[in-house]
């Protein structure tokens, strides 16, 4: 029985494994502090403008944060700082598909702030320096303080050219945020999140063409991941959307090593990114190397619904079938639908594996047993 035949669709299966329900989003990014490192422990605030909403979650070790489960519609971010709320991004609209990502930098309005202390202190230097000095000296000091402020000025172009960016992107203006993030990739050629933003939006973009061109995009854009993660290599996050741009590009290996990559650099989801790279693998037609994927998930998170369902369909592809039509599935197969059923009785593959356990002649048991619950009453 081919895999295909049992309608494990490649198409939305799960390049994204993140996807949401009908009707809801959800929204990640990176947070750094006023020192520019990752900001652990803060509370971003996420609040819905066209209706009263409030979401919040806090940053994980590594400054990263994620909220899934967003309603549709448009949002505020901010931040809270010191007990005191900072705003960060207004009017964001939120969709389907990925995750909006929206960084946050604290460490930019600190360089601000100090840039602006270190032009006031300047301009008094320069006058309590320029006494008594002759005029080739003076001249040589005027010279030494505008190349300062010419970097000064540099840096605060950078800035307002990266926000510029991100609110084409927002807006889904691609062209306005491929230009304005390649001049931010030129005044800041270290800087790993203007690579990864202008890898996005080059994506984005490639998707609105066709033919040579999308074709042409789609490559700007492959480029810019591989440099953003030539400068950060440790960002698990950087590897699985470079994974899934490969797909894109229908570059299944390359993807493959990614969100391998991925996994190893973030175990705690670990799950999800063999989840992803069990659809690519999919999408490739390599069946066994995607059932092994959809196992590893499964093995990591036993309570990732879509997975045991993947894993269910990979099991059910294995199955022989008789001459009169009785099917006798692999071990295992059953208990993967009911795991599903369990977890998700009213998700969206909850028919299919109601059909797919039917067609084994099991019964189907929806309710969802805690095993912890179970050990603790047995230990009375």
């Amino acid at each position: 029985m081919s895999l295909r035949s049992l309608a494990l669709t490649a198409t939305g299966l799960a390049l994204f494994a993140w996807s949401a329900f009908a009707q809801q989003g959800s929204m990640e990014g990176n947070v750094k502090g006023a020192d520019g490192k990752p900001a652990a422990g803060m509370m971003v605030k996420i609040d819905r403008t066209d209706i009263k909403a409030h979401y919040q979650v806090k940053t994980d070790k590594k400054g990263h944060y994620f909220h899934a489960g967003l309603p549709y519609g448009t949002y505020n971010v901010s931040i809270e700082v010191e007990g005191k709320d900072q705003p960060v991004a207004q009017s964001v609209p939120l969709r389907g598909g990925d995750p909006v990502n929206v960084p946050i930098d604290l460490s930019q309005a600190a360089a601000a702030d100090q840039a602006a202390q270190q032009k006031a202190q300047a301009a008094q230097n320069a006058q309590d320096a320029t006494r008594g000095l002759s005029a080739a000296e003076k001249a040589a000091l005027e010279k030494a303080n505008k190349e300062r402020e010419a970097e000064l000025k540099k840096n605060k172009e950078l800035n307002d050219t990266f926000n510029a960016g991100m609110t084409a992107a927002q807006n889904k203006q691609y062209d306005q945020a491929v230009a304005s993030f390649t001049k931010a990739a030129e005044l800041g050629p270290t800087q790993h999140v203007v690579y990864a933003q202008l890898a996005e939006s080059e994506m984005n973009f490639a998707g609105t063409k066709s033919g040579a061109d999308a074709q042409a995009e789609m490559e700007k854009g492959l480029a810019a991941y591989a440099k953003a993660i030539e400068l950060k290599p440790d960002d698990a996050g950087y590897h699985n959307n470079y994974a899934l741009a490969l797909a894109r590009a229908k570059k299944y290996p390359e993807a493959q090593g990614e969100l391998t990559k991925a996994a190893t650099l973030d175990p705690p989801n670990a799950g999800r990114y063999y989840y992803n790279l069990g659809a690519l693998l999919v999408n490739a037609g390599q069946n066994e190397p995607a059932g092994d994927a959809f196992k590893k998930a499964i093995e990591i998170d036993p309570n990732y619904a879509d997975a045991q369902y993947q894993y269910g369909v990979y099991l059910m592809s294995k199955a022989s079938v008789a001459a009169d039509g009785k099917v006798t599935p692999v071990p295992g197969t059953a208990d993967a639908f009911q795991k599903y059923l369990q977890l998700k009785p009213d998700g969206k593959d909850a028919d299919a594996a109601k059909a797919m356990l039917a067609s084994l002649g099991a019964t189907i048991d929806t309710s969802y047993k805690n095993p912890a619950a179970a050990s603790k009453k047995g230990k009375k």
